[in-house]
């Protein structure tokens, strides 16, 4: 097994899950590749609560992942991380479409900077990438947001045959 793992957003499974969805087949071949390069999935137990809101605890691939509890650690670097994300939004410097909240992302993004482990975030979620967009212009993060709608072939650079 690599040292490295990809903590893995819900919208990542809401994508996997769905055969109709258009990005399926990229977020199943995401899938496979990090089984394959044995890079660690994770999971939060922020997003199992978030699929939970529309989906069922066993259809996700748990025996593939890795459950990651948020702790003392995370709830600290969130709040710092939600302070910068507020402070942006009440000056009008992000424009979050339909969110009046942000702390689901920020909480993960605090879990994925506070593992040493963890050098990826894949989702497919636009308002969160402008969200990492506009911290990563403020602040370090120990990761990188993977956005969905680009293929592992693209990201990392692995020619398809």
């Amino acid at each position: 097994m690599t040292n490295e793992a990809v903590l893995l957003d819900t919208s990542f499974f809401i994508r996997l899950l769905n055969d109709s969805d258009p990005l399926c087949k990229n977020a199943d071949e995401y899938f496979q590749f990090f089984l394959d390069k044995k890079i660690q999935m994770m999971i939060s137990t922020i997003s199992i609560a978030e699929y939970c809101v529309g989906g069922v605890l066993s259809e996700l691939p748990l025996n593939n992942l890795l459950i990651l509890p948020f702790n003392f650690d995370h709830a600290k670097r969130a709040g710092e991380l939600a302070k910068i994300v507020f402070s942006a939004k009440k000056k009008g410097q992000i424009d979050v479409y339909n969110r009046t909240i942000i702390p689901n992302d920020t909480n993960l993004f605090a879990q994925a900077d506070s593992n040493v482990k963890i050098k990826y975030f894949l989702s497919s979620d636009k308002e969160s990438l402008k969200i990492y967009n506009l911290l990563t212009t403020e602040i370090p993060l120990n990761f990188q947001f993977i956005h969905l709608n680009n293929s592992y072939h693209e990201y990392f650079g692995y020619l398809k045959f």
